[in-house]
């Protein structure tokens, strides 16, 4: 038995109102249909998921503290989503730029990142993958993180270049 792929998250915010309201303004998720059916839980779905929903969101109050994950206790660091299009990338580095919540852009070779915070202060990657056929030696060799230079990487690909698998999967 192997697992191909997350088919959901789930996180605990202080308020879920505020929640619902960042990842659907910001990051254009929607509700599902069973999104009142439990009180202080919201369940949304990704635009173009087929899943029944993509993040469920279960509040837990204001009085909760900020979540010390990975500097005084372990946890989870990050979920990442990908986007279809290098300029969806865009678009949502400049959503979440305006939002307040862009806290950083990185090139890691094949995979071209954003990072956000939500209103909780919980991390999460937007990423696009360089589709394997326009993959150069140079993308497969580069180490270690850069500075994501957005225009550079739009002016090389398009805005329409698709996401691919990149090397995270032969075909």
């Amino acid at each position: 038995m192997a697992i191909f792929r997350l088919n959901h998250a789930v996180l605990y915010v202080r308020d879920v109102e505020a929640s619902v309201a960042f990842y659907r303004d910001v990051l254009g998720f929607g509700y599902t249909e069973t999104g009142d059916a439990i009180p202080g839980a919201a369940f949304l779905r990704a635009p173009g998921s087929t899943n029944d929903h993509d993040l469920g969101l279960f509040q837990i109050g204001s009085q909760a503290g900020p979540s010390g994950a990975g500097r005084t206790t372990v946890g989870l660091y990050h979920l990442a989503w990908e986007v279809d299009t290098l300029g969806d990338l865009e678009s949502l580095a400049g959503a979440l730029s305006a939002a307040g919540a862009l806290v950083g852009a990185s090139d890691h070779g094949t995979t071209k990142s954003l990072y956000g915070k939500d209103p909780d202060g919980l991390e999460f990657e937007v990423v696009w993958i360089i589709p394997a056929d326009l993959l150069t030696d140079d993308d497969r060799t580069k180490t270690g993180v850069a500075r994501l230079d957005l225009p550079a990487e739009l002016a090389k690909y398009g805005r329409e270049a698709r996401s691919g698998v990149g090397i995270s999967r032969v075909h």
